[in-house]
């Protein structure tokens, strides 16, 4: 089956296909022009620097990096208008923020598959605190990760800004409806699977827990798949101690942490 946009009225709306199958397609999402900026922004970034971490074809081309928020600022704003920001809102509440921002591609000279998986893991400052929440601590690119509980994990939100068409030719991703509320959920089976075909600026807006699955490009192809991945979280806080390795906040959070502040600023006074 493939899932072809559907042109939600309101971010209600958008937030019950989340709720309901774990994902929704939102159209055109992120303007053309934005887009644009997005991919010369990727290109300048990924191609000028020689970082270890990213992953590079044959002949250059980086399809996989992660900690983008610091080299790609662009990341920290293009979701904060429209129905993206009245998507996240309705999902997540008015304190969630931005939390790690990572870049798939599958260039032409080297596609690649991934199978059936949840994403669990978050980057944390200190993966070595004692808890009960978090477990499998890890090193990814130099930054801390842990494996979540489902309770956080559920109170995430990842949107996948598709900077190319995607069709089967390139590699679309693979969803299973309704099986998104735990690691252990398989909703509707692999066989009702649903592929993610997407203009470009479209976004798809997903919950970690839903599971996902990804095939390869088809042989001579030309096409690239290029992907901006982020992920968001209801709240700064964690359990146990520990502390999201980045938080970007809202606007409507940052709002109110002013706002706090000043009032315990008064009365201090």
């Amino acid at each position: 089956m493939t899932l072809q946009p559907t042109a939600f009225t309101t971010a209600a709306e958008a937030a019950r296909s989340i709720d309901d199958r774990g994902f929704c397609l939102l159209p055109q999402a992120v303007e053309p022009a934005m887009v644009q900026g997005l991919l010369a922004r990727c290109h300048a970034a990924l191609t000028a620097t020689a970082d270890p971490h990213l992953a590079r074809s044959s002949r250059g081309h980086v399809y996989a990096a992660r900690n983008l928020l610091e080299v790609i600022p662009e990341v920290k704003t293009c979701w904060r208008s429209g129905v993206l920001l009245e998507t996240l809102r309705e999902v997540l509440g008015q304190r969630f923020g931005l939390v790690r921002v990572l870049f798939f591609d599958k260039p032409p000279d080297r596609t690649w598959a991934l199978a059936w998986h949840k994403d669990t893991a978050i980057a944390v400052r200190d993966n070595a605190l004692p808890t009960s929440q978090f477990s499998r601590p890890t090193v990814k690119a130099g930054v801390p990760h842990v494996i979540a509980s489902d309770e956080i994990l559920r109170r995430m939100l990842t949107l996948r800004i598709h900077l190319d068409e995607v069709t089967d030719e390139n590699g679309p991703l693979q969803v299973v409806p309704g099986s998104h509320r735990s690691k252990t959920d398989e909703g509707a089976g692999i066989n009702a699977a649903v592929a993610i075909h997407a203009a470009v600026g479209d976004v798809l807006a997903m919950r970690p827990l839903l599971s996902h699955s990804s095939g390869a490009s088809h042989p001579g192809t030309t096409r690239h798949r290029r992907i901006l991945h982020l992920e968001f979280a209801a709240d700064e806080q964690l359990p146990d101690g520990y502390h999201w390795h980045d938080f970007v906040a809202s606007a409507a959070a940052e709002e109110r942490c002013g706002t706090e502040n000043a009032c315990e600023e008064t009365a201090r006074g």
